[in-house]
């Protein structure tokens, strides 16, 4: 017994603007067609869907998904759009809210948003508890949206400043037979959170923060005695933490403070007889209160496509090894 079918068009203002909807590029709708069941026929402005009834109602829900981005400014990609269909074929999120949040933005500069509901979520959770772990693999925006947050929450003045650290193992080279003084020396594990910085504010203005220390970059080992208070504190590859750093990091909070820490346990450059201190958080601070854990997985990766395909392929290898 066949399945009987439904038609449904929806009519644009512009064929520009409907072709936005999916990236400029009809081969995308292969992929609404192939994921929902349903055949997809554009001319013009408009666009005409067929097929079972509950397939149809489907692929107008993430039009209109994609029409309520578009129109909140958003530049459609062609993971913007198909990730749109994996949501809604999955039952959960939609692109829109995830463009509905923009964090910084200003003097032409791009805002940053969240790319995934993974994201999202980790925002959200950095806007309501003290101290969140973001962990995961590499190219999922774990540090890049903690310093946005980070930067947003110092321009709106609910922090004082922004303090940014991280351990600096050694990986090929001993520290002390690397040229300059001790801040010289970790520089090098240190120049992706100025790049972030640059990228989101501008050379100038992050000059200006780091010179007048707005925004403080300093090595793990600067943070003993210390007590930050009113600051932002990201902890960046917390995976390469000792126990007794991640301890001591944790405990440096003050008043009206909130601490990010990133890691991807899949990345520790310790000694094999060194245990990560982010493996004993994650055990000892399970369901504390005012503390939260974001787990991201190959499928938040926002760098170049293949990254995520990488991730999940060496997932696959090393969990049947």
């Amino acid at each position: 017994m066949s399945v009987p079918e439904t038609e449904i068009k929806l009519e644009y203002e512009t064929a520009p603007f409907l072709h936005s909807l999916f990236a400029n590029d009809a081969k995308e709708l292969r992929y609404l067609e192939e994921k929902l069941k349903v055949r997809a026929v554009t001319r013009d402005g408009w666009i005409l869907f067929a097929g079972p009834e509950d397939a149809v109602k489907q692929a107008t829900a993430v039009f209109a998904d994609l029409e309520q981005a578009r129109r909140q400014g958003s530049q459609i990609s062609s993971r913007d759009f198909r990730m749109a269909v994996d949501l809604i074929a999955e039952g959960g999120g939609s692109v829109s809210e995830l463009s509905g949040v923009k964090l910084l933005g200003v003097r032409g500069r791009k805002p940053v948003v969240p790319k995934t509901p993974r994201q999202l979520d980790y925002l959200k959770s950095i806007e309501k508890n003290d101290v969140v772990f973001g962990l995961g693999p590499a190219g999922t925006g774990k540090t890049y949206l903690a310093m946005a947050m980070g930067l947003a929450m110092l321009k709106a003045k609910r922090v004082g400043r922004v303090v940014l650290t991280r351990p600096a193992v050694e990986a090929g080279e001993a520290l002390g037979f690397l040229p300059g003084d001790l801040r010289e020396k970790v520089a090098p594990y240190l120049r992706p959170l100025y790049d972030a910085i640059h990228d989101m504010i501008g050379h100038e203005e992050g000059e200006r923060y780091l010179a007048d220390g707005t925004i403080e970059i300093a090595p793990l080992a600067f943070m003993r005695g210390r007590t930050l208070a009113r600051s932002f504190v990201i902890l960046d590859e917390a995976q390469n933490t000792t126990r007794e750093q991640m301890f001591m990091a944790l405990t440096r909070l003050g008043e009206e403070s909130r601490m990010v820490v990133t890691g991807d346990g899949s990345q520790i450059d310790l000694k094999p007889n060194v245990p990560s201190g982010l493996f004993e958080a994650e055990r000892a601070l399970a369901g504390v209160p005012g503390i939260d854990f974001i787990r991201f997985s190959g499928s938040d990766v926002v760098r170049h496509p293949v990254v995520g395909r990488i991730i999940e392929a060496y997932d696959r290898h090393r969990s049947s090894a």
